[in-house]
């Protein structure tokens, strides 16, 4: 089967809390390895791809990292030297849910400061395990002790986290919605995914998102902003990082 024409179900899209499951091989080799269904999400929007590893009867493959393939696929990176499993082999995928549940945790408190900072776009970010960053079109942010307070706050304050779908026709008629100027939200598939953070009727945060998140802000725990840059006329980075373990 020609990899373009190859389709990872993405269970990380229905559940992002399932940590493995079971796939079939569809193909393998030094450019990565593509199952029929996978709980890793492939790098995209600012946040790494998943690691963990493929195990399967008689051996196991480290997975630095998974990123997006051909067509609809997700390829599952090998890390250097390790054995590739069989074609059609039946494997158990398995995150490295530690690093997983902190990037959730620190997109999820992204989406809490774009909140903090209204009608700014967002002109860039990076989602980290120690430190994320977003950018903003701003001449001048709020100071980083008023930025943390707030932030805690929200975390604090428990909202619950998820999602729901409009179509394209809604979007573009609600472009307030789409916070990054450079990159827009997919189109073709006729509806766009929204994350919300809140209540439906009055939600602290609701943009397009297709990346993974905590299912309450509680979850988060505390975080801290470290650091405001000047990177250039109107663009303003924003580094927030997690404080402390999380069970």
């Amino acid at each position: 089967m020609d990899v373009t024409e190859m389709r990872t179900e993405p269970l990380f899209r229905e559940d992002a809390y399932a940590q493995d499951c079971t796939a079939r091989v569809l193909a393998a080799g030094p450019e990565g390895v593509v199952l029929d269904q996978s709980v890793f999400y492939p790098q995209a929007g600012g946040q790494p791809g998943d690691a963990g590893v493929l195990a399967w009867d008689g051996g196991e493959m480290p997975v630095a990292r998974a990123v997006k393939g051909p067509g609809e696929s997700v390829l599952h990176l090998p890390a250097e030297g390790a054995t590739l499993p069989p074609l059609g082999a039946m494997v158990t995928a398995r995150l490295d849910w530690g690093l997983r549940h902190r990037h959730m945790r620190m997109h999820t408190s992204l989406h809490l400061l774009c909140s903090l900072i209204p009608g700014a776009g967002v002109t860039g970010g990076q989602i980290g395990a120690e430190r994320s960053r977003l950018d903003f079109d701003l001449a001048e942010p709020p100071t980083k002790d008023w930025l943390t307070e707030r932030l805690n706050a929200l975390i604090a304050a428990d909202h619950p986290v998820g999602e729901q779908w409009i179509t394209e026709a809604e979007l573009e008629a609600n472009p307030g919605l789409v916070r990054t100027l450079s990159v827009q939200p997919p189109r073709g598939a006729g509806r766009v995914r929204l994350v919300r953070i809140g209540a439906a009727a009055a939600p602290v945060d609701l943009q397009p998102c297709g990346g993974t998140h905590v299912r309450s802000t509680a979850e988060i725990g505390r975080v801290e902003v470290t650091k405001l840059e000047n990177k250039g006329r109107q663009n303003r980075r924003v580094y927030v990082t997690l404080v402390g373990e999380q069970a």
